[in-house]
């Protein structure tokens, strides 16, 4: 009897739960394969004598849905197993190189002295504003100046640090 009962049941609802499965996975082959698979499952359910399937369609698509998910999480924990030390060999190094490293160190020395160029308040909005990025309205109450005067400071800042950046390179 369970067996013509579930290929009645696969007849009839194979094709929305595959369908189902390959939205989810993105994948026919793989689609086609769980619902196999969640069909066999009700099957063997069937077969176990346990307590009966209230709704046949309801479970199928719950147990297509674990199927999927049970997948991409062993997909998930695959990414995750350690590499080989000779696949480790073959990725490039992307950290910066001694000589990089003493160009930036000086770089942020030349911009330090720029902005201590800068008077105070000047310097405490371009700081609160582009490196603690502040709003201005967070600036202004920081400060106890307005946001238009925030907007003045920061113009003024951003013009002198420009202007100075494009002498030391016509310099050099």
């Amino acid at each position: 009897m369970i067996g013509k009962d579930i290929r009645v049941l696969f007849l009839a609802h194979r094709a929305e739960i595959q369908a189902y499965l390959t939205r989810k996975l993105r994948n026919a082959e793989l689609a086609a394969e769980l619902t196999q698979e969640a069909f066999l499952r009700f099957a063997e359910q069937g077969q176990a004598g346990s307590a009966a399937i209230l709704h046949d369609r309801s479970y199928l698509y719950r147990v297509a849905h674990n199927l999927a998910v049970d997948h991409l999480r062993s997909r998930g924990r695959e990414r995750l197993e350690p590499l080989g030390s000779d696949m480790l060999d073959a990725i490039a190094d992307d950290s910066p190189s001694p000589e990089q490293v003493a160009g930036g160190h000086s770089e942020l020395a030349r911009l330090r002295r720029i902005l201590m160029e800068l008077p105070e308040r000047t310097r405490a909005v371009f700081v609160l504003t582009r490196i603690d990025l502040l709003t201005y309205h967070e600036t202004a109450a920081r400060l106890e100046i307005s946001e238009s005067s925030v907007q003045k400071h920061l113009a003024r800042a951003v013009k002198h640090i420009m202007q100075r950046l494009r002498s030391d390179e016509t310099e050099a």
